[in-house]
């Protein structure tokens, strides 16, 4: 800030203090000592006041609001360049500086912690008790909103408890998900293979790639959809529909991993329309050691060791 500027400011909330400090007490001198029962000649819907002093106390809150703000203005920066005497704030106080203070001293507490797991690869740190409280709370903050508290996911967001993953399930992969994210995009198939086959290619991945019982008013021909499957969609998924995950193509012959549903009318809107997910990075927000601790947590989850998947 510039010398014009502070000084104008400065002088603007100093003149600002002065004339508060005047009005109320020349108000106050020129109030009558006592009450009375004469009107000031005005009435409002029956209503006339009195032309009485304001109460005590009111003067007095007045009084101690304007002295409080003088202290304030000592104590903290609002004088145009003046940063404060507040100790420990040498820059001046901000909330910028007090919430990196706060950081520093959490980071000075539990950054051993942090450490101290980070050196541990995913899968041993997935067996440590409080990593996976610790886990579990930065999972309730970052990610329940999307994947549920349960982790079970919801339409749009994969299940993170069963062992269908679209990129992959390793430790190393769930931790790389987590730090840079993934982009998935399923084409839209109308304006190229149209209607007639997207009904075919629904029916036939639906029934003969995922075993699931096909509606008794099924419309598609399935012999003609596993042409277009082997046309169009094998690239992606495979020729049995197994998927990839270096493209985040889920598996067809599991329905659990078609987080849109998996019904022939959602199946049919996926193909018609095509879908768009992106799970955004968290390592910027978290940093590298969080992000650790995030991936054995969410590795945990469906790598449950014998004995614990059965209590």
């Amino acid at each position: 800030m510039s010398m014009f500027w502070s000084g104008y400011i400065t002088l603007l909330t100093i003149g600002t203090f002065v004339a508060l400090f005047w009005l109320v007490f020349a108000t106050r001198r020129g109030q009558r000592p006592d009450t009375t029962e004469q009107t000031l000649g005005h009435a409002f819907d029956g209503i006339e006041e009195y032309d009485n002093p304001l109460p005590k106390w009111w003067f007095l809150l007045f009084v101690g609001t304007l002295v409080f703000g003088i202290a304030y203005l000592i104590f903290y920066p609002g004088l145009g360049s003046w940063k404060g005497v507040m100790p420990g704030y040498q820059d001046g106080w901000t909330q910028t500086h007090q919430w990196q203070r706060e950081m520093n001293a959490a980071n000075a507490k539990f950054g051993p912690i942090f450490a101290r797991f980070s050196a541990m690869s995913v899968e041993q740190v997935a067996q440590d008790p409080e990593a996976l409280k610790m886990g579990g709370r930065l999972f309730a903050n970052h990610c329940a909103i999307c994947h549920g508290s349960d982790a079970k996911g919801s339409q749009g967001f994969p299940n993170l408890t069963d062992g269908e993953w679209r990129w992959g399930g390793e430790a190393e992969t769930i931790k790389a998900s987590i730090q840079h994210g993934r982009i998935a995009a399923m084409p839209a198939w109308l304006e190229v293979i149209g209607e007639e086959r997207v009904k075919n290619v629904a029916a036939y991945v639906r029934h003969d790639l995922a075993g699931l019982t096909p509606p008794a008013d099924l419309q598609g021909d399935r012999e003609a959809g596993a042409q277009v499957y082997a046309s169009t969609c094998v690239a992606c998924h495979g020729a049995n529909g197994e998927g990839m995950a270096m493209l985040g193509a889920p598996s067809l012959t599991q329905p659990a991993a078609w987080i849109y549903g998996s019904s022939l009318t959602q199946l049919q809107q996926t193909i018609r329309h095509g879908r768009n997910g992106q799970m955004p990075a968290q390592e910027e927000y978290l940093g590298a050691d969080k992000v650790h601790i995030l991936a054995a947590y969410v590795y945990s989850l469906s790598h449950k060791e014998p004995q614990l998947a059965q209590q």
